[in-house]
């Protein structure tokens, strides 16, 4: 090795502030976990591209299963603030449009966290994954719709039920629409919202199965 390359590596080893060199765990945890998923992502590979020793990395956070916690952790946390605020205010209408579009940019501004959501879970992280999080949201939406059931003289006992259906239809289009692209996020948002929106403006009070009526 060169004086110049025994230089450049021992700049490269400088250590970091504790808090900076957490920071940068977190980051590169977060890629490799998205592109290998946890199980195939070693302490060894995170290491190495953090340009650390291994016994660094479990000094932060005890190995490979507490820093896939700190990541889900702060996916889940900032995929439902977004999603949260999108549901604080305004027509109920428009609050669906907003949460449909706090998807969308989620999945449009942060790749890496998605794919980590959407991808397998180890055990120790079941609770924390997209799904947990879409059921969360569900739970606020169905506050909503209580409300708005109400007000049109429709039970609101089903308003669970229609909280995951909305949700869940969200979720998915939202998850195809991360391969496809296509079409932009905003017409995207705008069709399911006319799904969405003129289905709930039109419900029947006491629906049934046309094809069992009779029956």
């Amino acid at each position: 090795m060169t004086e110049r390359q025994e230089i450049d590596e021992k700049q490269r080893r400088v250590r970091m502030p504790a808090a900076q060199r957490r920071e940068q765990l977190i980051t590169v945890g977060r890629q490799l976990f998205a592109e290998r998923g946890f199980d195939a992502t070693t302490v060894e590979e995170v290491a190495a591209r953090a340009k650390v020793s291994k016994p660094v990395v479990y000094e932060h956070f005890g190995g490979k299963e507490g820093l896939y916690a700190v990541v889900i952790d702060r996916e889940v946390r900032a995929l439902l603030d977004r999603i949260t605020a999108a549901l604080t205010a305004g027509h109920p209408r428009e609050q669906l449009e907003q949460a449909a579009l706090a998807l969308l940019d989620y999945i449009d501004e942060e790749p890496h966290g998605f794919q980590v959501l959407v991808r397998n879970s180890p055990v120790l992280s079941a609770s924390g994954n997209f799904s947990s999080v879409m059921n969360d949201v569900a739970h606020q939406v169905e506050h909503i719709l209580g409300a708005e059931f109400k007000s049109r003289g429709l039970d609101p006992r089903f308003a669970e039920l229609y909280s995951q259906a909305l949700v869940g239809m969200v979720a998915l289009v939202g998850q195809w629409w991360r391969e496809a692209r296509k079409p932009k996020k905003e017409m995207v948002a705008a069709h399911l919202v006319n799904l969405a929106w003129n289905g709930l403006s039109h419900l029947e009070p006491k629906p049934g199965l046309q094809t069992r009526r009779g029956r």
